[in-house]
């Protein structure tokens, strides 16, 4: 294994200077430093992390509290990416990740305590249920936090401008010629209240009306409770043109409904999705949805704890929000006349 001193003979220098460089001390030169850090770099240098976090009582290590209803692991069609992306910049920063959860070898702890037993650096929380007592307990710790898709008011939180896309797909199927316009909206929580108020808003602003048969509700990813609101949509006196789904997925449950009644999509009736869902690209017709900025949300949040963590005197408590953009495919039809 490559020490300090491999590194100072190959350098000439001592060790204390290669060791003032590695920890990005002043009392040397950034040209110095740039020289000493290539050469670690070349030789394979990997420092001790134990003995690390000993001097600097820091460990490197940042902890993930996700919470997957779905039992999809890390194939989670939204949180995969952003958990992707946020491992990458982590790493890109110099420190590994580790999951929380309440069992450590058959012994059940909370997540705080757990945290504690890892010792970890902050935790960035994402897709949990931001009202039970233990992850309050987190939240207000003396551990720094970054929560993903809900704001506490003491913490950094890195949102997708929920608000904006719904804007934008509503008012992109509403440029279509479409006045009759359903929501599925998502199981009751934070995003899913934010989305709704936004889709009630924008068809207010056009002047549309929304019946409230027009919005039921089926849970995230579920597709198979999106085609069962989707067949009583389609069985209303008065159904709408346009269908907007909470998902990409659900939105394919409600697609195969659709075609088992007998309609053609667009021809017959109109539907978008939301996420941007890669693989879901591929079906046919293209479907239209929003896509969210996955890969940005997950850099930000990791950006954000890193700064809690190495800035805890001037890091900012503040809200950062990732847009996404609308993805027209070929799944909503053009209504306006000559067009």
């Amino acid at each position: 294994m490559v020490s300090l001193k491999d590194i100072a003979a190959a350098c000439g220098v001592s060790a204390s200077t290669v060791s003032k460089a590695l920890n990005d001390l002043d009392d040397i030169s950034e040209k110095r430093k740039a020289m000493i850090r290539q050469k670690a770099n070349e030789m394979g240098y990997l420092p001790n992390m134990a003995a690390r976090a000993l001097k600097t009582k820091m460990t490197h290590n940042i902890g993930v509290l996700f919470i997957d209803d779905y039992h999809s692991g890390l194939t989670h069609p939204y949180f995969a990416p952003v958990l992707e992306s946020l491992k990458t910049e982590v790493e890109n920063l110099g420190y590994d990740i580790t999951f929380i959860n309440k069992n450590v070898g058959g012994r059940e702890m909370s997540y705080l305590e757990h945290c504690r037993y890892r010792n970890v650096d902050g935790v960035v929380i994402a897709n949990v249920d931001f009202t039970k007592e233990e992850v309050v307990e987190l939240v207000e710790s003396d551990i720094p936090v970054v929560t993903i898709d809900h704001v506490f008011n003491n913490c950094p939180a890195v949102v997708s401008d929920n608000i904006k896309g719904v804007r934008e797909l509503t008012e992109y199927v509403i440029s279509m010629g479409h006045k009759k316009i359903a929501y599925i909206h998502g199981q009751q929580n934070s995003v899913t209240k934010v989305r709704l108020a936004s889709f009630y808003r924008t068809m207010e602003e056009h002047g549309l009306s929304v019946p409230d048969e027009y919005v039921p509700e089926a849970p995230y990813l579920e597709a198979e409770a999106s085609a069962d609101v989707t067949k009583k949509l389609l069985a209303l006196k008065n159904p709408p043109t346009c269908i907007l789904y909470p998902d990409d997925y659900t939105a394919i449950g409600g697609i195969a409904v659709i075609r088992e009644a007998g309609l053609s999509i667009p021809s017959d009736i109109s539907v978008a999705g939301y996420d941007g869902i890669s693989l879901i690209q591929q079906f046919q017709p293209k479907l239209t949805t929003y896509a969210q900025d996955m890969s940005g949300i997950g850099k930000a949040a990791a950006q954000a704890i890193v700064d809690q963590i190495e800035r805890p005197k001037s890091a900012l408590v503040e809200l950062i929000v990732k847009a996404g953009a609308v993805m027209p495919g070929a799944s909503v039809r053009c209504l306006n006349e000559n067009e």
